[in-house]
């Protein structure tokens, strides 16, 4: 049987080795392991196997999760991550609609996972162990009974996409999907043992879960698990120059810039020396803005590795590990993945040609929970369609955007949001921004921006128009002008553009 997560994590527990590092202290590989097994012989309870039940996850990040993720693999079942800074009536959709019938938490947590479960039982983890309600232990009957055998092909995670319009869809992945995912990227990155990485990301995107937990406990690297992103927090690990492997988000980078540029003199002389350091830094989730990477490249010595991917495909493409990154780009095919890029007509086009980047390979996700018709409409010939439209120039992908929102159809035109923002990111005024298409009737769409000020600045559209219209085409210059103090993002750090569509909607 090939490696899955599940096996290779297995195999690490002989080594007495350090697995993860959380607030509350070191757990190694077999600390972790044994966490796991206890987790699964109690959620088992009176059967042998949970034979694909979905058990939800509302843990913040730390070993209990992780603990918890593999005890509910290792029992059979199928996990549900939850996102801890949703509202109650978000996680009661997202367990109803995966008919999870036992949701996992904390007691920090207890409350909203109470709101959230609805008839389901309520487990406590601590310290790798499952607590029932009045804090007694929680124990199966079939506790001497050997843990079942879980197939790759057997559905092994569901997670939620945000999703452009109605409810989310769950993404369901098999471990032979998580493992293909996983095995990717430690090629491609070349994960190793010695390795030690930071996780500032949320653990219900695969983000967080595949590119960075995934990748280090199936190389038997350490990864340390803080409870939440903090940037001063955040540059000491990097200052310290343990850290071997970091990846974030854009948001994540600016913020690490900001804290810098903060900080006095000798203090930036000791995080950039300590950053240094690192054999890779990346960035994903979102387009990087090209002022970042280069100020990230100025203060740290770090090109940022950009590399694209989704609930769907987990990664798909990466700028190279040795070699030429080209800004703006998101590289070329990873290990085992194959990618295209096709017209309307379903046909490949031609380099230089824009068109729907599409995926094949294990890597790919098997179907979107109890939605039969919306896995059918997401495949064409056996390839995933993205919805995100690109270019291949030079060798290397170069992303236009969504086919349902940063692409803007005006006056006959086709506008990449993406290509505007990153020209009203040099804007001297301007600290971050938001490029939509808003209905019009003469236009079909008039292109609108939201941006977020740098401090004491002040901006109006007709301060802009002269300053953009060195820059851009006539149609591609914003109609419509709004500064707000904070764009509406999501848990990842990405802007969420039907909000931002919305701001221009109202009064």
């Amino acid at each position: 049987m090939p490696d899955t997560f599940l096996t290779r994590v297995e195999q690490r527990r002989v080594r007495q080795r350090i697995a993860l590092v959380d607030a509350v202290g070191t757990v190694t590989y077999p600390d972790l392991d044994a966490r796991s097994v206890q987790i699964a012989t109690s959620l088992r309870g009176d059967k042998p196997d949970l034979e694909e039940a979905r058990v939800a996850l509302l843990i913040p990040p730390g070993a209990d999760y992780v603990a918890a993720l593999l005890g509910i693999w290792r029992a059979g079942g199928i996990a549900v991550p939850l996102p801890i800074t949703h509202p109650p009536a978000e996680l009661a959709f997202v367990v109803q609609d995966s008919g999870a019938s036992i949701v996992i938490t904390t007691p920090e947590l207890l409350d909203k996972a109470a709101q959230a479960a609805g008839a389901g039982t309520i487990y406590i983890v601590r310290d790798g162990k499952l607590l029932t309600m009045t804090a007694a232990p929680a124990r199966g009957s079939s506790e001497n009974l050997a843990l079942p055998v879980v197939d790759a092909t057997r559905r092994a995670l569901i997670l939620y996409t945000s999703g452009t319009t109605g409810k989310p869809k769950g993404v369901v992945t098999t471990h032979r999907n998580i493992a293909a995912q996983i095995e990717s990227l430690v090629n491609a990155w070349e994960w190793r043992e010695d390795d030690r990485t930071l996780l500032v990301l949320p653990l219900h995107h695969v983000h967080g879960i595949i590119n960075v937990v995934g990748c280090a406990l199936w190389a038997g690297a350490i990864c340390e698990v803080p409870p939440k992103f903090d940037a001063g927090a955040t540059w000491d690990r990097l200052a310290s120059g343990e850290i071997t492997v970091f990846t974030a988000v854009p948001t994540i980078y600016y913020r690490l810039i900001a804290s810098w540029e903060a900080s006095a003199n000798d203090v930036r002389r000791r995080r950039a020396t300590g950053a240094r350091a690192a054999r890779l830094m990346m960035s994903g989730s979102a387009a990087l803005p090209v002022r970042i990477l280069e100020r990230w490249r100025e203060i740290t010595g770090q090109v940022l590795l950009e590399r694209y991917g989704m609930t769907e495909i987990g990664m798909a493409l990466a700028n190279p590990l040795r070699g030429a990154r080209l800004p703006g780009r998101v590289g070329v095919p990873l290990p085992g993945v194959e990618v295209r890029l096709a017209g309307e007509d379903g046909c490949s086009v031609q380099e230089n040609v824009p068109g729907e980047i599409e995926v094949r390979g294990d890597t790919v996700f098997g179907e979107y929970w109890r939605r039969p018709e919306a896995t059918r409409e997401a495949f064409r010939d056996g390839w995933f369609r993205t919805g995100d439209l690109a270019v291949v120039e030079r060798g290397a992908y170069r992303l236009l955007g969504r086919t349902s929102v940063d692409i803007i159809k005006s006056g006959g035109h086709k506008i990449s949001a993406l290509e505007i923002e990153d020209v009203l990111r040099e804007h001297p005024a301007i600290a971050e921004c938001a490029v939509v298409g808003v209905d019009d009737e003469e236009w079909g769409q008039r292109v609108c921006a939201a941006v977020e000020l740098k401090p004491a600045e002040r901006l109006t559209l007709a301060d802009l128009e002269p300053w953009a219209r060195a820059r851009l085409a006539p149609y591609k210059i914003p109609k419509v002008l709004r500064a707000v103090t904070t764009l509406p993002r999501n848990a990842m750090g990405k802007v969420v553009k039907p909000d931002v569509a919305a701001l221009f909607e109202k009064p």
